[in-house]
């Protein structure tokens, strides 16, 4: 059995919401990246509902957390 390590929160000074997930996907893991697979709809459904367009690359989505001023984490640290 292998273990899985989560990732840092995206998170800064201007952060008022937190976004809780569980624990990320192999193809998450595989990424280094939140939300990672091109099925999950996670950023798409973020996009529209802050009416702005889905950020193509992992700095566009981090910087639409940052503008929004939301914060991304995991609950889980680890699995196995």
């Amino acid at each position: 059995m292998s273990t899985c390590k989560s990732f840092a929160p995206i998170v800064d000074e201007h952060s008022r919401i937190l976004i809780l997930g569980s624990m990320p996907g192999i193809k998450s893991l595989e990424q280094q990246e939140y939300y990672a697979h091109p099925q999950n709809r996670f950023w798409r459904l973020l996009a529209l509902l802050l009416q702005e367009e889905v950020p193509q690359d992992y700095a566009a989505k981090q910087a639409l957390l940052h503008k929004h001023h939301l914060a991304l984490w995991d609950t889980l640290e680890s699995c196995t």
